[in-house]
């Protein structure tokens, strides 16, 4: 059945994006406005633009902190009642940012805010997440729980990680420059982003009920929307060391972390700093259930690109002769791995599209 009606945008299923930037943006400056007081100090913060991660100068090594969350993805998992797959996404959205400049994760520390205690469920969650920090290398070094039946409805779960750089392998994206090539790192399906314009397909197409719905022969909606995201995070450490510890075998420039904008914000965030811009010839093809979607509710490739990861879950941009470096170790990390564009010296992104309705046209960002 395909949803008759207008074409569906994030905005239309209840997300704003003009908006949430304008807050993001008063948020920004008014964090700004406290870095004066620690200037000259041990963690005096370093201003970056559009970075994936906050950044905090100690002598000689730099500390990132930053923060994010499941999202409405905890709404499907509360629906099916499964919360095992939820620790993964939760560490996949906030180590694979602090990966992005170069960090080790040393710890992560989530907060969850409940309407009624489950205890069953919450188990599963932390389960969840300690299986994939103990795969990470990762502490968990503490947490929250609060019951709150006045102020949410279900479960809203967020976490902040604390990482380390030594300071001459932070990546800056500054040494980026035209003709660098970027690899990309295939998503696995959904991360937490985008979410909310995928249940608002659904349930236009299928009702309140659509978790249950086959999506193929071996799978429900529900359970493909839950796929657990990719964490690279140990991955990206194997090619430029750990923390005082490991052989550089990458010399990495930039890396995007495909979350809140899809694939050409993610990747503005790095070549803007540098104004530069990119030509994205071969990406990965895009998910079924991501094509499925946008044939469902109508939605262009232009918006689909800009809210789901559309097949390409982390960018690494490398000089040409170390391209192939990433591709080897990825996959020794069991993570498919391609060059699918190159830097160039014209700002803006230009993408093959390999979604559903402009297969093969190149659209512009």
């Amino acid at each position: 059945m395909k949803y008759q009606g207008p074409r569906t945008t994030y905005k239309k299923a209840g997300v704003d994006i003009e908006t949430g930037i304008a807050a993001s943006k008063k948020a920004y400056e008014l964090a700004m406005s406290t870095h004066v007081s620690r200037k000259g100090m041990f963690g005096a913060p370093i201003r970056i633009e559009d970075g994936f991660t906050g950044v905090l100068d100690c002598g000689d090594f730099l500390l990132v902190h930053n923060s994010d969350g499941v999202g409405s993805k905890m709404q499907i998992a509360e629906l099916m009642n499964r919360y095992e797959t939820l620790g993964w996404d939760l560490l996949a959205m906030v180590a694979n940012d602090a990966v992005s400049a170069g960090a080790e994760v040393l710890s992560v520390n989530s907060t969850l805010d409940v309407k009624t205690i489950d205890q069953m469920a919450i188990t599963r969650l932390m389960e969840g997440l300690a299986a994939a920090c103990r795969e990470q290398s990762i502490v968990i070094s503490g947490g929250d729980i609060s019951e709150l039946k006045d102020q949410v409805k279900g479960m809203v779960w967020n976490a902040s990680v604390i990482g380390a750089i030594e300071k001459q392998k932070w990546i800056t994206g500054m040494q980026i420059k035209p003709h660098d090539k970027i690899v990309g790192l295939q998503s696995r399906g959904f991360h937490a982003s985008g979410i909310s314009l995928a249940r608002y397909i659904l349930k236009k197409t299928h009702g309140e009920h659509w978790t249950r719905y086959k999506f193929n022969e071996g799978n429900s909606w529900g359970e493909v929307i839950l796929i657990p995201s990719g964490i690279y995070h140990a991955c990206i450490l194997d090619m430029i060391g750990r923390f005082r510890k490991g052989e550089t075998r990458v010399h990495v420039k930039g890396i995007a972390h495909v979350t809140g904008g899809g694939l050409p914000v993610s990747l503005m965030r790095v070549l803007n700093k540098v104004k530069r811009g990119a030509k994205i010839d071969t990406p990965f093809p895009a998910h079924q259930a991501m094509l499925t979607l946008q044939k469902l509710g109508n939605v262009d490739d232009e918006e689909a690109y800009t809210t789901w990861n559309m097949g390409v879950g982390m960018m690494i941009i490398v000089d040409e002769s170390e391209a192939n470096e990433v591709i080897a170790i990825a996959r020794k990390h069991s993570i498919p791995a391609q060059v699918i564009g190159e830097v160039t010296d014209k700002p803006g992104v230009e993408l093959v599209s390999q979604a559903y309705f402009k297969r093969g046209r190149t659209l512009e960002f």
